[in-house]
C-alpha cells in the first residue's frame, strides 16, 4: 500500500516545520506542490506473509516501523553513504511508502537485493532504499500490494506509556499494508523530531516502540495534544488529508 504523510523536521528531514502539521514546503500535502515536479522515489518495504505461518498483524505493524527507523539511521543513508543520495532525493520529494508481500522464492529474491531485514516476534520486514515511482527492481515490482492483509490471535497487550507509542486513528479501516505504511511514517516523523541525543537512544536500544489503535476519546485527546500527526495524501484507501497516526515519544510529550 502506498500513501505520504505530514511531516516534521529535524536536521535530516526537508522541512522548517516541528509541528507536524502540513508546511507551506511539505512533501505531504494533498494538493499540488512544486515538490511534484522534482523526480519521484518510494521506500519500498516488503513483509514476509508464509501461507503456514503469517506473521501477527501489530507485530508486523511495529516491525515495518521498526525497518524505517534503521534504514534512516543506518550508515549508508547517511552523509556520503551509498544510500544517501537517493534517500535525499526521496525526502526531497512527495515521501511515499509501499508495502508488497512475498513468500518463499518471492521472499529469497527480495533478500538477495540491497536492504536491510528487520525481524520481529511473527514478522520479518525488508526495507529497501528508495527506487524511482516508475522505476523498480524487477523482483520487487512483480510482487502483490493489494490483499495484503492479517490478523492478531489475540489482542495486543496495554502500550507501555513509558515508551513511544504510533496511534491508529480509530476511525479509518486500514488494510495491514496500508496500515504498516502509515506507522512507518509515525516512526519517521518522531525520527525527524528528535534531538540527536533522543535520537542515538532510541538506535542504541532496537527502536522499541508499540502500534495501537486508540480508543475514540483517547484519539480526540491525542489530535489536539500537539503530537505529531500523520496526514494521508490520499492515493490509496482512503480520503485526502485523513489523520491516521499520531506519534507519541516520551522526549516529545508536551508538560
Amino acid at each position: 500500500m502506498s500513501s505520504d504523510q505530514t511531516p516534521s523536521a529535524s536536521p535530516d528531514s526537508p522541512h522548517d516545520d516541528r509541528t507536524g502539521r502540513a508546511g507551506q514546503d511539505s512533501p505531504f500535502r494533498s494538493e499540488r506542490t512544486p515538490r511534484d515536479e522534482a523526480p519521484q522515489f518510494v521506500l519500498p518495504l516488503v513483509v514476509r506473509v508464509e501461507r503456514a505461518a503469517p506473521p501477527a498483524r501489530t507485530d508486523a505493524l511495529e516491525t515495518a516501523a521498526r525497518a524505517v527507523l534503521v534504514i534512516l539511521s543506518d550508515e549508508r543513508s547517511q552523509g556520503e553513504g551509498a544510500w544517501a543520495r537517493v534517500i535525499r532525493d526521496w525526502q526531497d520529494a512527495r515521501i511515499r511508502k509501499v508495502v508488497r508481500r512475498a513468500r518463499g522464492a518471492e521472499w529469497r529474491r527480495a533478500e538477495a537485493l540491497p536492504g536491510i531485514t528487520v525481524t520481529g516476534k511473527s514478522a520479518e520486514v525488508r526495507v529497501f532504499p528508495p527506487v524511482p515511482l516508475d522505476g523498480w527492481p524487477k523482483d520487487l515490482a512483480r510482487l502483490q500490494v493489494s490483499g495484503t492483509d492479517l490478523d492478531d490471535a489475540e489482542p495486543p497487550v496495554e502500550a507501555d506509556a513509558t515508551a513511544p507509542v504510533l496511534w491508529l486513528n480509530p476511525g479509518l479501516e486500514m488494510s495491514a499494508g496500508k496500515a504498516m505504511a502509515q506507522a512507518g511514517h509515525g516512526a519517521q516523523l518522531a525520527w525527524w523530531a528528535l534531538p540527536d541525543e533522543e535520537r542515538a537512544a532510541w538506535r542504541d536500544a532496537g527502536f522499541p516502540l508499540a502500534v495501537r489503535t486508540a480508543e475514540p476519546s483517547h484519539w480526540t485527546e491525542l489530535t489536539a495534544s500537539g503530537l505529531l500527526l500523520v496526514k494521508d495524501a490520499g492515493f490509496t484507501e482512503i480520503a485526502p488529508g485523513s489523520c491516521t497516526v499520531v506519534a507519541d515519544h516520551p522526549a516529545l510529550r508536551h508538560g
